[in-house]
């Protein structure tokens, strides 16, 4: 039967070429708008864990009730016993230690007077130790525009287009002066090993990274650290685990009413990052009911007109003897291989374009010039597993139905109205 059905329907294209486009194209722009929606979400949620939240962040707890204003003051003391009971606990992830600081660049001229300021986001890293997962996290090697990376304490990486605001270049004496742990003024001098692009405007608009031993002397901070950010080895972020893993954590501090005791968050706990997971994953089944809708109703349309053409062809079959449940079920196998063809056809184009921009991505950089997302300017499309079959299920779904539902008059064809039509 099968056989008899796909030697029909390369037969007569009227039956099969329109309906298998339909299908090619909905599945295209199904597998396509996945692969889109993947891809941004999964560069904010990396742009984001890299950066500022990691798949899980430690703080303390006034810091954390107060982290937008980066307050050093209540940052965490004794870090290095905590990193050793989390490395001992959990080693399966990567562990960092990171400071955030706000300041000021102070850049002299030949006579050691101001010849431009400006103020400064810096974040402080482990950027000199040799086997430090700083460097391939925040993919510093290749973002370095100009000179290159630190070799020793007292070098510093700026933005390039800040250090083109302020002209400087590598090798050039800057003055830092920022608030110290203690609420006193701190001030130091760096030397400018290099200057940065990360193609995150967030980022780079006043990029600032110093090795955190440098920072620690600068601002008074020895031994202590504003956030832990831990990190699934394998880079992905596995939302379920990483609440689990925060609230066991929080749980061991529970009955202490330490200000400063540590409090861990997970990455869709911070910056309202939960609700863009939440909101890629509704976009992907919303979209995919869109598409399931619009194709169901083209092509019921298209099973209908078909029925039209066809009446003759079912009433000679219907009236020869053959059941009427034959009759319909031969025409949702129709469907059913139509579906699958143009399910094939269009995951097939849709994982060319997807390929592509996985590969060679899409610059949006005019578009984020005032954004503060932490977000990358280049966006790329991400096929995973589910790319694989996400297109089948609007693909044959609307195919079926629409038979189904335009088949159904064949159950109203009477005996006697048959004859007349074949009389006729």
């Amino acid at each position: 039967m099968i056989r008899f059905l796909l030697k029909g329907l390369m037969r007569d294209r009227s039956r099969s070429l329109f309906p298998v486009m339909v299908v090619s194209l909905g599945v295209m722009l199904t597998v396509f708008l996945q692969t889109w929606l993947q891809g941004a979400m999964g560069d904010i949620v990396r742009s984001n864990a890299s950066f500022s939240t990691g798949h899980v962040k430690i703080m303390s707890r006034a810091y954390a009730k107060n982290k937008s204003q980066i307050p050093n003051d209540l940052a965490l003391l004794g870090v290095g016993e905590l990193l050793a009971q989390l490395r001992t606990r959990r080693p399966d992830m990567i562990w960092v230690e990171r400071i955030r600081f706000g300041c000021l660049l102070d850049i002299p001229d030949e006579q050691g007077e101001t010849r431009a300021q400006g103020p400064a986001a810096g974040l402080a890293v482990d950027l000199l130790s040799v086997q430090s997962p700083e460097i391939a996290m925040l993919n510093i090697q290749k973002s370095i525009v100009r000179g290159r990376m630190p070799a020793r304490s007292g070098e510093i990486l700026i933005g390039d287009a800040f250090a083109g605001n302020l002209r400087a270049s590598p090798g050039d004496t800057v003055t830092l002066l920022g608030a110290t742990m203690h609420g006193s003024m701190g001030m130091q001098n760096f030397t400018i090993a290099g200057t940065v692009r990360f193609g995150v405007n967030a980022m780079d608009k006043g990029a600032l990274l110093v090795d955190i031993s440098d920072i620690r002397n600068a601002l008074d901070m020895d031994d202590a650290a504003g956030e832990l950010l831990g990190y699934f080895r394998d880079g992905i972020y596995h939302d379920v685990e990483a609440v689990r893993i925060a609230r066991a954590f929080n749980e061991r501090y529970a009955d202490s009413e330490d200000d400063y005791a540590p409090v861990m968050r997970a990455l869709r706990d911070q910056e309202g990052l939960g609700e863009y997971l939440d909101i890629g994953n509704y976009y992907a089944y919303i979209a995919s009911g869109i598409f399931v809708a619009a194709m169901f109703i083209v092509l019921w349309n298209v099973g209908l007109i078909g029925g039209l053409r066809r009446y003759g062809e079912m009433g000679l079959r219907l009236a020869i003897g053959e059941d009427k449940g034959h009759v319909y079920g031969s025409m949702i196998m129709e469907a059913l291989i139509i579906g699958i063809v143009g399910s094939v056809m269009g995951t097939a184009l849709g994982l060319a374009l997807a390929w592509y921009l996985q590969v060679h991505g899409l610059d949006i950089g005019s578009m984020m010039k005032s954004s503060t997302m932490m977000m990358s300017n280049i966006i790329h499309a991400e096929i995973t597993g589910v790319t694989f079959y996400i297109g089948f299920i609007p693909g044959m779904l609307s195919t079926v139905l629409g038979a189904a539902l335009s088949g159904i008059g064949i159950y109203r064809r009477q005996t006697a109205q048959l004859f007349k039509e074949l009389e006729t």
